[in-house]
């Protein structure tokens, strides 16, 4: 295992957006966002991303993704609707020094396209490239209350800033059978609605990024798949970086935190190696399109 996937954390208890929103966010920083690195190296080697590139990132959580491109030389703009992962944006970005050149300042805000800061750096520039990395949750698909029709509008909104010509990428899982996590979603899903069949489960529909692109007026233009492993160093790490997606939230809110946990931990088990550490395999599928 790299040490991008799996890395020792000093033990605490599992959080949950009941108890330490702070530490689920801390969580989410340090263990589980940098298990999609190989999805957004993959995508910014396809497109070519770097010096010229003025890049929208839907959902940039608290920022890696955003770093990684601006390391590259690209001007970033991101926006989340968690304020406490864009503090650690913020903290990310600045720390790296990518704010100070003023000729491409980072802009980072709350909410999505409508954001002033989205305004802001559309306005010295059209985005050449805009991202969804997070499966479908950066637009709100699949949410409690919002339609895949919301979300559209939500990437045509983004879309409406982007140059002619100028690539929208879309990420979700890909098919449940290559995807060894989704065994464990099951679990949120089943603690969520009882009545919900496990085996009519799953994360990403083979068409479902088409169609949300169709409706948004984008037009497909390639796609790829990207093995995207979820390694942590032990058990406890697992169901932290787990837990901070935000995935189990509506199992806990039906439940108890404690029963998610418990149930989460056995689901992880048979993904337990001799030597403690936490390996599921898993596939990401990304759809470039063009405004």
């Amino acid at each position: 295992m790299t040490s991008t996937l799996v890395r020792r954390h000093r033990p605490r208890p599992s959080s949950s957006w009941t108890t330490d929103a702070h530490a689920r966010t801390r969580d989410w920083a340090e263990i589980q966002e940098r298990m999609l690195v190989p999805l957004y190296e993959a995508v910014y080697e396809r497109l070519d991303v770097g010096a010229g590139t003025r890049l929208l990132g839907l959902g940039c959580g608290s920022g890696l993704a955003l770093l990684i491109a601006a390391a590259r030389g690209a001007a970033v703009c991101g926006v989340d609707t968690d304020e406490r992962r864009l503090d650690l944006a913020r903290d990310r970005l600045t720390a790296a020094g990518m704010p100070g050149d003023r000729a491409r300042p980072a802009r980072l805000g709350l909410g999505g396209p409508e954001s002033p800061c989205v305004r802001e750096a559309a306005a010295d520039a059209a985005f050449t490239v805009v991202t969804a990395f997070e499966p479908l949750s950066a637009l709100g698909a699949g949410s409690p209350g919002v339609t895949v029709s919301a979300a559209a509008s939500t990437l045509a909104a983004a879309a409406a800033g982007t140059e002619r010509g100028g690539a929208v990428v879309l990420a979700g899982w890909g098919p449940p059978e290559r995807c060894a996590t989704s065994g464990v979603l099951r679990v949120g899903a089943r603690l969520a609605d009882p009545m919900c069949s496990p085996a009519r489960w799953r994360p990403c529909g083979r068409d479902d990024l088409e169609e949300l692109a169709a409706r948004a007026g984008l037009r497909p233009d390639g796609s790829g798949r990207v093995a995207c492993p979820f390694g942590y160093a032990d058990m406890d790490s697992a169901v932290r970086g787990l837990l901070s997606t935000g995935l189990f939230d509506a199992a806990e809110r039906a439940t108890d935190p404690t029963q998610v946990r418990k149930e989460v931990t056995e689901a992880l088990h048979p993904h337990q190696r001799a030597d403690g550490t936490v390996w599921m395999p898993n596939v990401f599928r990304y759809l470039i399109c063009r405004v």
